[in-house]
């Protein structure tokens, strides 16, 4: 009797090898076309057909009607020509009176001394639209959310007036650092870094940006972490939660500490 063929479906070790192979691959086939779909929640299939279509890269047509709502509100404030014309004397009247109760925290003048931010001189669009977030619970504190719940649209609009009606604390920054830092000026271009600078000041400022000149460094540095956290996340597009996440906790510090950097006579004379 002649010796089976090399390579023949006769020889028992190659029945076996094809026998294991071709079951490997129908293994894989199932957990990479089945199994790991299915296992993935977020989108749900309204069939096997469409769980195969998915994991192949396949347009399916999925469960009708399955979108649920973010369980966290995001800001819905939109920034229009009326929101940044100039306001009427009127208005800043009447946000005098409403700011007083903002003045244990925010200061009498809009400066506060308690890591709390600084409001005199803000851009009155971005007190507006924190405003508005604070009351819709796009951004949450446990002061500020009770305090905004009750502001009517006309409070906020003179309340908003009024703070940016007010002198702001001068840029300023000690000797040894004239020349704003890396991350302010020139940002980190390979990481996705804009320039702090561009749309915050020391370089522009882009609508709906709020001037960071003179903030608190305390205050600066827990915004930031915040957005790192997802804690904070009323940031439109998501823009500032990518930018403080592909930040190091070096950058965000030297940040903080550039914008913060005033001279305490100056703070002292806006009281």
């Amino acid at each position: 009797m002649n010796a089976p063929e090399r390579l023949s479906l006769r020889d028992p070790y190659v029945r076996i090898s094809v026998g294991v192979t071709v079951g490997m691959l129908l293994l894989t086939a199932l957990v990479a076309f089945i199994v790991l779909p299915y296992a993935q929640r977020e989108m749900e299939a309204a069939s096997l057909w469409d769980v195969i279509c998915r994991a192949a890269g396949l347009p399916f047509v999925g469960k009708p009607d399955t979108a649920q709502a973010p369980t966290v509100p995001t800001s819905q404030v939109v920034l229009t020509a009326a929101t940044l014309a100039k306001p009427s004397p009127d208005s800043i009247g009447r946000g005098a009176t409403l700011a007083q109760r903002c003045a244990m925290c925010h200061g009498p003048t809009g400066v506060s001394r308690a890591d709390f931010p600084n409001l005199a001189g803000q851009y009155r669009a971005v007190i507006y639209k924190q405003l508005r977030d604070f009351r819709s619970g796009a951004r949450v504190n446990a002061v500020m959310s009770p305090f905004a719940a009750n502001l009517s649209e006309q409070d906020m609009v003179d309340l908003s007036a009024y703070y940016a009606s007010l002198p702001r604390l001068p840029a300023y920054h000690p000797q040894q650092q004239q020349q704003p830092t890396r991350i302010v000026i020139y940002g980190a271009p390979t990481r996705g870094i804009a320039p702090c600078g561009a749309c915050h000041g020391s370089l522009d400022n882009k609508p709906g940006s709020p001037w960071l000149e003179g903030q608190s460094a305390v205050y600066l540095k827990v915004q930031l972490e915040a957005f790192v956290s997802g804690h904070r996340r009323n940031d439109i597009n998501a823009q500032m939660r990518n930018i403080a996440r592909a930040m190091t906790p070096q950058e965000i510090d030297e940040a903080a500490n550039y914008y913060a950097s005033q001279p305490v006579e100056t703070i002292n004379a806006a009281e």
